[in-house]
């Protein structure tokens, strides 16, 4: 029988320490097919830094990080674009291309990574941006929408085309509104079908959330990822 790969694997994958790098701690983490990662992380620094490692954008000076079996630092920049259109990602701070509409900015990733014809990712879209409790698919400039609709459709861009590994950057905008919800059930249908979610998370409380069916909870600072000794 064949290997069965990790959808992500870090053993002591060691950060370079590059101009604006927060983290220069060994980063260990396993998520298989189905696992689900809740990681209380209080910097936006930090939480971008990590999923840079994740997905291969930030060299490291010690340890390997492999997405899907495949060791970032021995691949070609060809295939690890192609595998990073199998990572579905929301990003902190500023995410959106300002001179392109919202349309664009959420089809632009899958329109350049995957076969599906334009109409049918506008569908995925259109579906998912319901899911999230948008009226549609957003349209008009970045600027336009408010914070709460801009942390929806970043949901629905990190969730389209069916990802297999999803990475969540402090996804909640202030005020929450009923968008953990939405997002715990995306969640849950993503690891249905077999994806790996990690999510990053400044708020005690979601952290601390039993409700949500997590496989390991841990915390992210500058000196890394530990496992809590107590969670209660």
């Amino acid at each position: 029988m064949a290997e069965r790969h990790a959808i992500l694997d870090l053993q002591a994958a060691t950060p370079s320490m590059l101009p604006g790098a927060v983290i220069n701690a060994a980063l260990d983490l396993r998520l298989d097919a189905g696992e689900f990662a809740l990681i209380e992380c209080r910097s936006a620094e930090w939480a971008a830094h990590f999923a840079d490692v994740c997905c291969g954008l930030h060299p490291l000076q010690r340890g390997v990080a492999r997405f899907l079996g495949r060791d970032w630092a021995r691949i070609g920049d060809t295939e690890a674009n192609a595998l990073r259109g199998r990572i579905g990602r929301v990003f902190h701070g500023i995410p959106w291309v300002g001179f392109l509409d919202m349309e664009t900015n959420i089809l632009l990733s899958q329109r350049y990574h995957t076969r599906r014809g334009l109409a049918e990712l506008r569908a995925m879209a259109l579906e998912l941006s319901h899911e999230f409790g948008l009226p549609g698919l957003p349209v008009g400039a970045p600027t336009e929408l408010p914070p709460v609709d801009l942390a929806r459709a970043a949901c629905v861009r990190a969730f389209l085309g069916e990802p297999l590994l999803v990475i969540l950057e402090h996804p909640l905008p202030p005020g929450n509104i009923d968008l953990p919800e939405m997002l715990i059930n995306a969640v849950s249908h993503a690891r249905n079908r077999g994806a790996a979610v990690l999510w990053l998370t400044p708020d005690d409380a979601v952290w601390r959330d039993r409700s949500v069916p997590v496989t390991q909870r841990l915390r992210l600072s500058e000196g890394g990822l530990a496992q809590p000794r107590h969670f209660s």
